[in-house]
C-alpha cells in the first residue's frame, strides 16, 4: 500500500493537480489538508471518475481534510471519525478511517501564528488533545499511520536556516516537545527511517523565491507504528508538483508499505 499526504492549499484551485498526481504516483491512499471548501463543494464525482472514493470534513474558506482511497481497497465505514473526539473545535482538522486493516489518521495541525498568542495556546491544547486520543487509538490499531501537515519542523535538519528560525513558530521548543510526545507513543518518522540527502523540505513560502532558493521547512510528516515501520520500504517528498503552474506551497510526502 502506498500512502501519501499533501496540503493542497485549496482543493478547488488544485483539483487537477491532485488528479494528475494520483495518476503519476500510483498512491493508494492520499490524505489532503487545507481543502478550503465546504462538504457540498467537494469534487467527489470527479475523483470517483478517476478511481478514488473520498471521505472528508470540509470548511468554507479555511482548513478542511480528506482521505482519498483507490477503488478496490476496503474501507470500514463504521471506522470514520471526524475531528478529535471530546475536543470541541469548529475547525475541521482531523479525519480518520481504517483501510485494509490500517488505521489512517489525516490531520491538519494548527499553524499557531506565534508563541505567546491565543492561536499558539490553541495549538498546544489541540496537540495535547490529539496526543491523548491517539494513545487510545494505538491500543486498538497496531497498524497505525498519522499523516498530515504538522506545522512543526521537528529538527534543525528540517529548517533551511535554523539560526534565523530559532524560537519562532513551527520550530519552538514547545512544538518540538509535542512532536517528541507523539513519537513517544511508539511512532516512528518514516522519512528518517531512510538515508536522505541534506536540505530536503516539504514547504516553501510563495514569497522571496523561496522554492527556487530551497528556503524551506519539512513540516509534512508520516509517522508510523512499529508494525508499519517494519514493512515501510520507502519514504520521500515529491517536489515535482511544487514546480507546476499555480502550485500549492507544500509538496506531497509518500511512504510505501510493503
Amino acid at each position: 500500500m502506498k500512502i501519501a499526504t499533501w496540503n493542497v492549499n485549496s482543493l478547488k484551485v488544485r483539483q487537477q493537480h491532485v488528479i494528475d498526481w494520483l495518476a503519476s504516483s500510483g498512491a493508494d491512499v492520499l490524505c489532503l489538508q487545507e481543502l478550503k471548501l465546504p462538504d457540498e463543494k467537494f469534487p467527489r464525482a470527479e475523483l470517483e471518475a478517476v478511481g478514488y472514493r473520498s471521505w472528508y470534513a470540509g470548511q468554507k474558506t479555511y482548513n478542511g481534510v480528506g482521505i482519498l482511497v483507490r477503488d478496490g481497497l476496503n474501507v470500514d465505514e463504521s471506522s470514520i471519525v471526524r475531528n478529535i473526539p471530546g475536543f470541541e473545535d469548529p475547525q475541521q482538522r482531523v479525519i480518520a478511517a481504517t483501510i485494509d486493516g490500517v488505521r489512517i489518521v489525516c490531520a491538519y495541525f494548527p499553524n499557531g501564528q506565534a508563541p505567546g498568542t491565543d492561536k499558539f495556546a490553541y495549538k498546544l491544547r489541540w496537540l495535547d488533545a490529539l496526543h491523548d486520543w491517539l494513545a487510545k487509538e494505538m491500543t486498538l490499531h497496531p497498524k497505525f499511520a498519522l499523516l498530515g501537515d504538522y506545522n512543526i519542523a521537528p529538527d534543525d535538519r528540517d529548517v533551511h536556516d535554523p539560526k534565523a528560525w530559532e524560537g519562532q513558530n513551527l520550530v519552538s521548543p514547545e512544538e518540538r516537545a509535542a512532536f517528541v510526545r507523539l513519537i513517544g507513543l511508539g511512532l516512528l518518522d518514516a522519512f528518517r527511517r531512510f538515508e536522505q540527502q541534506e536540505k530536503i523540505y516539504s514547504w516553501w513560502d510563495y514569497r522571496m523565491m523561496a522554492f527556487r532558493r530551497n528556503a524551506g521547512l519539512r513540516i509534512d510528516h508520516i509517522l508510523l507504528s512499529k508494525a508499519l515501520a517494519d514493512i515501510c520500504s520507502a519514504c520521500d517528498i515529491d517536489k515535482v508538483p511544487r514546480k507546476w503552474d499555480q502550485p500549492s506551497d507544500h509538496a506531497p510526502v509518500f511512504a510505501q508499505l510493503g
